[in-house]
């Protein structure tokens, strides 16, 4: 795999393929396709994807440390067994799934996880970054938002980064791990064409944030301080989402979606919906578990 440049490694043809995290217990990647709607393993060593159906949109996952996972999906939050087959409801979705459903979310370093919402209407600010705590209860984190993506932590968990990708905006939150809670937001990124929307996100190593741009086409590196450091071409217009993974946590993964593409891009960037990678010089950092 060549070196800062991003190459086709699963052509899934994933109307919406997000939520990727990489296992280093099995070394393989999961990820999820939206609206598929399913939710998947990916093995790079054999080059196999297997696919488990969901009854309804998936919004992400996250590894559970009991084994298995955490599921969003349009209705409301599941466990899952480690096949990827679903166990059990634990909690409601706290919207109207006619029109809001789950999206971008993952764990944060203290193992409580975090699902964002999105309005499908996006004619009101009335999503939200929702917490489950490890007793299992839920509560609101962040509001008064659109489409909640970029959710991503610092390494010592004490910064949080977050997008309503609508406003093109990526804000870092002081975060405190004892409590969960974000505070203090400013702009640590912003873009000005409209094709440039922060969508998902993960963080290295070193403190440098990782950010997809949703119909920009590439995927942006910004230091801890929101410098600019680089940008790497996708082959496909809607990059959703990064994981560092590999057995070294060196490769990069970037899921792409092909929903709502016209023929002539998906002819011109035929791969699209699939699974980029390459390598890079740092590593990323293990996804933390949902520990309840």
């Amino acid at each position: 795999m060549p070196m800062s440049q991003l190459t086709c490694v699963l052509d899934a043809r994933a109307n919406l393929g997000e939520s990727p995290f990489w296992s280093t217990r099995e070394r393989v990647l999961y990820w999820v396709d939206i609206t598929g709607p399913s939710l998947n393993r990916f093995d790079p060593a054999s080059g196999r994807n297997t696919s488990i159906p969901m009854p309804e949109s998936i919004g992400c996952i996250a590894p559970r440390e009991l084994r298995g996972f955490i599921v969003a999906l349009r209705g409301g939050i599941w466990l899952a067994h480690p096949d990827g087959t679903l166990d059990r409801k634990v909690l409601d979705a706290p919207y109207d799934p006619a029109h809001h459903r789950f999206n971008d979310g993952r764990c944060d370093r203290r193992g409580r996880f975090f699902a964002g919402t999105m309005n499908e209407r996006r004619d009101a600010p009335s999503a939200a970054l929702l917490r489950v705590d490890l007793d299992g209860t839920m509560s609101r984190a962040l509001g008064d938002m659109t489409v909640s993506n970029g959710l991503a932590w610092s390494p010592d968990g004490r910064t949080m980064y977050h997008a309503d990708t609508p406003t093109l905006t990526v804000r870092a939150y002081d975060y405190d791990p004892a409590t969960g809670v974000p505070s203090n937001p400013r702009v640590f990124a912003q873009w000005i064409d409209e094709n440039d929307r922060p969508d998902g996100a993960a963080v290295d190593s070193a403190g440098n944030y990782w950010v997809a741009l949703y119909r920009g086409g590439r995927i942006v590196q910004l230091s801890p301080s929101g410098e600019a450091l680089a940008e790497y071409d996708v082959p496909a217009m809607c990059p959703t989402m990064c994981a560092f993974g590999g057995p070294d946590l060196k490769t990069l993964y970037v899921t792409t979606a092909r929903q709502m593409r016209d023929a002539d891009e998906l002819a011109r960037l035929p791969h699209s919906g699939g699974i980029f990678a390459m390598r890079v010089d740092v590593p990323g950092l293990p996804e933390p578990a949902f520990a309840g």
